[in-house]
């Protein structure tokens, strides 16, 4: 299992903007093969700071996906709404809590 941590950081008046984006493509990027889980997170003391969780089977999987037109498309819309350079990090799950 690899887990896809995203932290992104937006201008402060594009934070609407890219909400309606994750909202339009949330349900296609959790159908993608490979995907088990998808959750967005908001940093409590800054708004325009957010950052994705996504669950993936397999690093092929999440290469299938970022290789995509559905990431390419969604990146595209997105990354024009950053403050700062997006920060990314690939972690395998070693154990799982219940």
């Amino acid at each position: 299992m690899i887990i896809r941590i995203v932290k992104l950081h937006f201008q402060a008046d594009k934070v609407e903007e890219f909400l309606k984006i994750f909202e339009a493509s949330k349900q296609k990027i959790r159908a993608f093969e490979g995907c088990q889980r998808l959750e967005l997170l908001q940093e409590a003391e800054n708004p325009s700071c957010f950052m994705t969780y996504s669950w993936w089977n397999s690093t092929a999987d999440l290469e299938m996906y970022r290789h995509s037109e559905l990431f390419k498309s969604t990146w595209a819309k997105t990354k024009v709404l950053f403050s700062d350079r997006p920060l990314a990090w690939s972690m395998n799950q070693i154990e799982k809590l219940a």
